[in-house]
């Protein structure tokens, strides 16, 4: 799933294009100050991004496969085994 910019938090300094290591934003200042995902599925979830923009304009949506990733192990429960 591809990062979202929120248009009304963006400031449009063009870091998030500046330090995607996969190229997934083009920024064209002249056209537009807010950049545009011109890549969505190359985007690898690093999650720099999101990171590194100041006004915390850039949501990423993470799969289903990568939040599995992100579970706090301390949160899971043990499955209740039924009684017999």
């Amino acid at each position: 799933m591809p990062p979202v910019i929120n248009r009304e938090k963006c400031v449009g300094c063009g870091v998030c294009a500046d330090i995607c290591p996969l190229q997934v934003f083009s920024h064209h200042p002249g056209a537009d100050r807010v950049p545009e995902v011109k890549r969505p599925y190359e985007c690898w979830h690093c999650n720099a991004c999101v990171l590194d923009c100041r006004a915390g304009a850039i949501e990423l949506r993470l799969p289903l496969t990568h939040m599995l990733l992100y579970v706090d192990a301390d949160t899971l429960k043990p499955k209740e085994q039924p009684v017999r």
